[in-house]
């Protein structure tokens, strides 16, 4: 996988925070960002998809066999 570099500002002391937990535990400061990143953008996706289920719930009695719908569009 390919990197590349992100700038973005942050308030100093959660970037302290940061650099003090991987220093002690011995994690690369780069590898938990991007750890970090892609765990909260997972969360995000889910969130998304639970509301989009919560919404569509109500409409499952008017779905159709896929069968059906099949058919329909070849006619």
């Amino acid at each position: 996988m390919s990197k590349t570099t992100l700038a973005v500002k942050v308030n100093y002391k959660v970037i302290s925070r940061v650099k003090k937990f991987c220093k002690e535990r011995g994690i690369k400061y780069g590898f938990f960002v991007e750890k970090a990143l892609e765990e909260r953008l997972e969360r995000e996706e889910l969130k998304e998809d639970l509301l989009d289920l919560k919404t569509l719930r109500g409409k499952e009695k008017e779905a159709i066999l896929f069968d059906e719908y099949l058919k329909k569009r070849r006619v």
